[in-house]
């Protein structure tokens, strides 16, 4: 039986990809207590990576799309942090997002907007959450956007 949660995303037409797996030395997520910290999760989609630089290549809603697309990844760590329970998720405690920008790029919190709205839009109440939103000189192959967060789960 599909959660409330999983019926939401489906209802947005989204369906949670498999977790990736580390690309280096470290795991996705780690659980202490009743939160899960899960490790930076790079803008991409089916399609592949979405790469560039904020203020050059990508406008700002180009930047929230792929912030979006970190939130997914996001909530797929969870759901395996979860047991495959997302419903098992309270709320969404922190999120630290990285935007690829040039230095004077200075919409880095609309373009992290793109996590945290799709995540409200999920999960409501539960989906507000403290945050940061920085620029970074690069990121990992080059990727636009990258999103680490803590949850609270049951």
């Amino acid at each position: 039986m599909t959660g409330q949660i999983e019926s939401r995303l489906a209802e947005l037409g989204i369906t949670l990809p498999t977790p990736s797996t580390p690309a280096a030395n470290y795991i996705p997520f780690v659980t202490a207590g009743d939160l899960v910290f899960v490790s930076g999760q790079i803008s991409q989609d089916e399609t592949g990576r979405i790469s560039g630089k904020l203020g050059a290549e990508l406008d700002t809603a180009a930047g929230a799309a792929a912030a979006r697309t970190c939130a997914i990844q996001l909530l797929t760590q969870v759901r395996a942090a979860c047991g495959g329970n997302l419903d098992r998720l309270v709320k969404v405690v922190k999120l630290t997002g990285f935007v690829n920008s040039t230095p004077d790029f200075t919409e880095q919190p609309q373009v992290i907007n793109g996590c945290s709205d799709f995540l409200v839009e999920v999960l409501g109440d539960a989906g507000r959450h403290a945050r940061s939103a920085v620029s970074a000189g690069s990121l990992p192959m080059g990727v636009a956007v990258e999103i680490e967060g803590i949850f609270q789960i049951a």
